[in-house]
This record gives structure tokens, sequence and C-alpha cells, in this order.
């Protein structure tokens, strides 16, 4: 299992302004790279690096440098062209599709680049790396971290960091491949219900993060409309100030909860069934202010921390099709549209079982899990 680990560095200001002349250097050849993948159409990376490599390495770049920095950009083509086949910057010659196929891609000053162990050398007894620079090799630059994340920086780290500048705080994130854990049989499976109301409601009868989240996000959505609206300087410094505490505050939220939904299915020997939301905001009808919730929380995120946490402990997770969960009767399996006569609340117009909705729902998407993973497992035993 693949796991991102992130480290703060604590460089001293002359390593700082070597570390961003490095990244302002790499960023200014990446631009100069994506002119001329944009311009001769030659996007993959050895192509490119034929018609880049010399020039690259003229501003200054190391022969290793030089590659991340090409290959970066051959990677960001290769993002783009997939997003434009998935559809995810619109139909056919809508606006947003055309004006991102109508100009190379652009790189900002300070965008995070790559390095591998050529460039990049950690000493984990002392917390320092050396890193390559544009200015020569920069050694004993400090880094810190939580003791979960320098443990797993030392056993388990592969692979490249990226160097990362933002807010003027210095970061390197590590890849690290976290050895397998088996999964146990689940003896059952708890259900998880996403939703707007509750971001996250089990089967047990467990609602997370009800009015007390959404009053936090109503007041920063207000807050955010009224310096919009005001747009003085001071008002744009501080929408900068706050847009990271917000992503800050739902990432620290969907971490709780995935948490607490993943000990209590290893306390008890059950996997967990997650809905598949893939497409959500496509196919949901909501009111607008039920939209403006929907669009401003991230379920996908919730979802992979689940899954992430689950595959550390061993824990089963399954998805499942959320189809009509939230209209059929968990006791008998009617399903009709007026078992739902409110938001909250669910009333089986066949056998009069009531409860809360949320939680009638979790309860058939724990049911739909158990069946999910006997046919899958069957399947397997099969082949």
């Amino acid at each position: 299992m693949k796991l991102v680990v992130q480290v703060r560095l604590r460089p001293t200001p002359e390593q700082a302004a070597a570390l961003e002349a490095t990244l302002r250097a790499c960023n200014d050849a990446a631009n100069f790279a994506s002119a001329t993948a944009f311009t001769t159409g030659d996007r993959r990376e050895y192509a490119l690096r034929k018609h880049t490599y010399r020039e690259v390495r003229a501003r200054g770049l190391g022969a290793q440098a030089a590659q991340h920095v090409i290959k970066k950009v051959a990677d960001a083509y290769t993002t783009l062209k997939a997003n434009i086949r998935a559809g995810n910057l619109g139909s056919e010659g809508s606006r947003r599709r055309a004006r991102a196929e109508s100009k190379p891609i652009v790189f900002r000053a300070g965008a995070a680049q790559p390095f591998d162990d050529r460039c990049l050398s950690w000493d984990h007894t002392a917390h320092t790396v050396s890193i390559w620079t544009a200015a020569g090799r920069l050694r004993n630059v400090a880094f810190v971290g939580s003791a979960d994340q320098l443990k797993a920086l030392a056993l388990y780290r592969k692979g490249e960091s990226d160097l990362v500048c933002r807010d003027g705080m210095w970061f390197l994130y590590a890849t690290c491949e976290i050895p397998d854990v088996p999964v146990t049989e689940p003896g059952a499976f708890i259900g998880v219900d996403l939703g707007i109301a509750n971001i996250a409601t089990t089967s047990d009868g467990a609602r997370h993060c009800g009015k007390g989240l959404n009053a936090v996000r109503h007041r920063n959505r207000e807050l955010r409309r009224r310096l919009q609206v005001k747009a003085t300087r001071s008002a744009k410094r501080l929408l900068k100030k706050r847009r990271r505490k917000e992503a800050r505050f739902a990432a620290d939220t969907n971490h709780r909860i995935a948490k607490r939904i993943v000990t209590e299915a290893e306390r008890t020997g059950r996997g967990i069934a997650l809905e598949d939301l893939g497409g959500i905001r496509d196919r949901v009808r909501l009111r607008k202010p039920q939209r403006v919730t929907l669009h401003s929380w991230s379920f996908h995120q919730l979802g992979s921390f689940i899954v992430y946490k689950a595959a550390q402990r061993g824990v089963a997770v399954i998805h499942i099709d959320p189809a009509y969960t939230s209209q059929t009767c968990s006791a008998c399996g009617h399903v009709d549209k007026a078992n739902r006569p409110g938001q909250a609340t669910f009333s089986c117009t066949s056998c009069g079982f009531a409860e809360h909705a949320d939680v009638n729902a979790a309860r058939n998407i724990a049911s739909r899990g158990v069946t999910g993973w006997a046919v899958s497992h069957a399947a397997d035993d099969a082949a």
C-alpha cells in the first residue's frame, strides 16, 4: 500500500533562498518545455527530451533535475488528455475545454518539483536532508514530523519526493510503500451512509458531524462571501490566508470520522460497506442551499481515508450500489418513495417500521455489503 508522508523542512534563511531559487529555475524550464511540447505536438517524455534537454540543462539545471522537469511536463499533458477524455473539462466545443486546449500548460514559479535519491538524501538519525539546488548541494536541512510519520519515512520510503512551498513554509512529500496487512474475514459489515445533514451515519446508529459541522461550514461560506464582495486588498489577503484553513478543517474532520469508523469495525471484527458515490454531483437534484453544501464537502476524501485506514488494519472494505437505499425498508425490504416523508424520517408504508432515515439507509448498505462480499468471494473461489 502506498502512503504519502508529509514532513516539514526547517531551512535557514540562506537555505530557504536557495530552495526558492531552485523551484523558480525548475518551473521556468518547465514552462519552456511545455511551450515546446505545445508547439511541436511531441508530448511524450522521450520525444520531448530530444527537443528540450540541452536548453533545460543550459538554464542551470543538473542532469537529473532536467530529466524530472521534462517528465513533469509530459505527465501534466498526460493528465490533461485524460481529463479531456473523461469529460472533466466539458464536452467538445465547450468554452472551458477549448481554453485548456488552446494554450500550453503553465507552471507557477513555486510549483512542486520532484526529486529522486540522486538529488535528495535523508539522514534519519539527525533528521536532516541533503538536497540538490540550482546553487549547488544544500546539506543539513532540518526536517520535523510526527513520530508515526518519521517511523514510516525511515522504514518504508521509496521512490521520488516532492519539494513544496506553501504559504512560506517548506515541505517534502515522500512516497512510502507500507506492507499489506492480511484482510480479516469479516463476520458482518458496518454500513456507512454519506449525506449532507449528517456527513456519515453508520448502521450501528452513530451519526457523525451534523448541525455543529454545518454551522461552521455556513459561517465560513458567509465570511468568504462578505470578503469577496468587499474586494479590498486587506480582504483579499484574508481570503488567501483562510483558503487552506477550510481545507484543513475538512480534512481533519474526515480523518476523525474515518478513524472512529475503522476502529469500531476492527474492534467488532466486521468489514465496512461504503456507497459507490462516483458522479454524485451529476446525479443528485437538490435545492440551491443544499447544492452549495454538497459541492463544498469532499465525500471522496472521506471515503479514501476510510479505505486506507482500513487497509492499514486489515479491515475489509466493499463498495456497493447506493440506488434506493434511502427508500428501502431495512426490516421488510419494501421500496417506496413514500417511505421517506421527511429528510430525517423513515416510515415504511408496508410494515410500519420507523427509524432515522440515515440509519435505515446505512443498514441497507450493510446488508448489500454482506451480499456483495459473498458474491465476489464465491467468484474468486470458483476461479
